[in-house]
């Protein structure tokens, strides 16, 4: 067993206390930071379950009777899935990734024009991230998905939304009326 304590209370609640039980060896302050880390993927996998299921794509109600169509149904959620993932996280501007990681070089003046569109007139309007940052991008889809800058932190079904509102926007901005 691991036990994990923090030992100071954060400012936003309790403090964290894990026991964690594995049948991995532990004899050392190295190996025990290994299970927590393992423990911590654990997390994340969760949280993709968490994102395909009832927070963002509800694929538990997809009602589709062929195998290989739902296996090709679960790959499109899954990809789509991470990149919603990649945009919670991305939300504070703390991973400090790239708009390259999660979207198309030819997104980037769809995003900042859709931001300039969706600011508005108070700070808490504001996008407050870096162009070409994912965290730039993330302000715009959560904006893009109901999410005002003032009630809480957008989550996964908020980022889904918005990311379904960006690529129909998108789609409208690569139609050519000439051979319609």
């Amino acid at each position: 067993m691991v036990d994990v304590r923090e030992t100071s209370t954060p400012q936003d609640g309790k403090a964290i206390h894990w026991r964690l039980f594995t049948t991995h060896a532990v004899s050392n302050l190295a190996e025990a930071r290994r299970i927590v880390d393992l423990y911590r993927m654990r997390w994340a996998i969760e949280e993709f379950f968490h994102t395909i299921k009832t927070a963002g794509f509800d694929i538990e109600a997809a009602d589709i009777g062929e195998p290989t169509v739902m296996i090709k149904f679960v790959a499109a959620v899954t990809v789509a899935a991470v990149t919603v993932m990649q945009l919670v996280k991305a939300r504070d501007g703390k991973t400090k990734q790239r708009l390259a990681d999660a979207f198309e070089p030819a997104d980037r003046p769809i995003l900042e024009a859709l931001s300039a569109r969706l600011e508005g007139k108070t700070a808490r309007q504001k996008n407050p991230h870096r162009k070409g940052s994912l965290a730039f991008a993330s302000w715009v889809i959560a904006r893009l998905g109901g999410w005002t800058g003032y009630y809480g932190k957008p989550g996964p079904r908020v980022m889904r939304e918005g990311l379904d509102d960006f690529q129909n926007i998108k789609c409208g901005t690569t139609l050519r009326l000439k051979n319609v």
